[in-house]
């Protein structure tokens, strides 16, 4: 096959990107603004729809203030306070902690133009984007196995072409194909998700709090069932809400039961001025799965970095992505840059080999927590018990939202704070 390809200053670079979500947005921005060349390959167009809750924890926020992102209210974004948690007859309203490390609120935005907001960053940053950019695969080097750049389908008529670089992050989500080519492949020992979200035009579009429900019941047959996940509600301050449910893979019925159905089910449910009716519904119900807890591992391998939903680093407490990707992103980013700057081979492999040590020393041991988490909830019974125990005590409460959510200060924290940090770095780092 003949490969088509541009003039070789346009179609080489220092690193190069695929995929331009959350992470290899956040990725491309912080490498450019060091000052590599970086091509970012993204495969749509923007804007993109994108299956999310589009709901930003404090931690996300803190991602896009280091990314200078104008977060005001003026730009479109909608502020929330904290989260009301629903379950066991109890609602419980919880403000996000008061930390050094993070913000006090956090955000909602939808991914179609959240993501296009990450993206255009990185390019006024000077990355180079090219978008309608199909990754088909990774160009390796035969004698070393290295990755040396992808070859990509380019534009309405898909010319083929390849673009080289000495290092390929894989930003190309959940199935990173990217990844697969490389024979890197999903553990089937770490907990999945799936999300399935819709909108609808709704009173509550102006919340200012993000809802959490921790019952989620299936009443459609002769017996009502408690499964393993939870409903959301989000505002989304434009007349709508995004309305849906996380489930996790560890319970008997995450693969009977048709999703769709349930959170249609669901929101029959709800009280009827809320407006979660198919009427109302401005979009369909779509879904998508959340890689948990490092799934694909080792994240650098033969020139190859993964970042966000490529490396399975959704937090698996609470189904949270996007943080995480960006975070992701930035670590990757300073990683190469100081590898870039090593005068040898050797060096700079000795440099790019501490990414994945780094992500393990920062995620590693709250990921181990996040597995057991997992398995326990993934029992009804426990479940059940934990909402309807749990919820009546407020202080309780408050740990596990700074847990679930992972938001203490590291240092200087209060006994929750040092409680969490201590559980996390004796855990073993997986």
């Amino acid at each position: 096959m003949t490969v088509v390809t541009e003039p070789l200053s346009e179609n080489t670079a220092d690193v190069i990107v695929v995929g331009a979500g959350p992470a290899g947005s956040s990725t491309a921005y912080h490498l450019a603004k060091a000052g590599l060349d970086v091509l970012l390959l993204e495969k749509t167009q923007f804007p993109r729809e994108k299956v999310c809750g589009d709901g930003l924890t404090p931690r996300a926020v803190k991602q896009l203030v280091a990314m200078g992102i104008d977060i005001s209210e003026e730009a479109g974004w909608l502020r929330n306070k904290g989260l009301r948690i629903i379950g066991g007859g109890v609602r419980l309203q919880l403000d996000w902690p008061d930390l050094a490390s993070f913000p006090d609120y956090g955000l909602v935005r939808k991914r179609d133009d959240f993501d296009e907001q990450l993206a255009r960053n990185a390019q006024k940053a000077g990355a180079r984007l090219y978008e309608r950019c199909n990754v088909s695969g990774p160009i390796v080097d035969d004698r070393t196995g290295r990755i040396t750049g992808v070859t990509a389908k380019l534009g309405e008529d898909k010319r083929e072409v390849s673009f080289h670089a000495p290092l390929v992050v894989a930003a190309d989500g959940n199935s990173t194909r990217l990844s697969l080519a490389m024979g890197l492949h999903r553990r089937e020992d770490r907990p999945m998700g799936v999300a399935v979200r819709t909108y609808f035009t709704s009173p509550r579009h102006d919340d200012d709090y993000l809802e959490s429900w921790l019952e989620l019941w299936d009443r459609r047959g002769p017996q009502d069932r408690l499964l393993p996940g939870y409903g959301w509600i989000f505002g989304m301050g434009d007349g709508t809400s995004n309305v849906g449910l996380g489930v996790l893979n560890t319970s008997d019925s995450f693969k009977e039961l048709d999703w769709r159905e349930v959170l249609k089910a669901w929101c029959a449910s709800m009280p009827e001025d809320w407006g979660y009716t198919p009427e109302n519904m401005t979009g369909p119900i779509r879904g998508a799965a959340l890689p948990m807890a490092f799934n694909r591992q080792p994240h650098y391998t033969k020139g190859l970095l993964l970042v966000g939903d490529a490396g399975g680093l959704v937090n698996p407490f609470n189904g949270e992505g996007i943080a995480y990707a960006m975070e992701s992103g930035q670590i990757a980013a300073d990683v190469i840059v100081q590898a870039h700057a090593r005068a040898t081979p050797g060096q700079r492999e000795l440099a790019l080999r501490r990414y994945p040590r780094v992500l393990k020393d920062t995620y590693g041991g709250y990921y181990t927590l996040g597995r057991a988490f997992v398995k326990l909830i993934g029992n009804p019974k426990v479940m059940q018990i934990a909402t309807q125990r749990g919820l009546t005590h407020p202080l309780l409460m408050k740990f596990t939202l700074k847990l679930l959510a992972n938001l203490t200060d590291p240092t200087g924290g209060d006994a929750m704070d040092r409680i969490i940090n201590g559980l996390s770095k004796v855990a073993p780092k997986a």
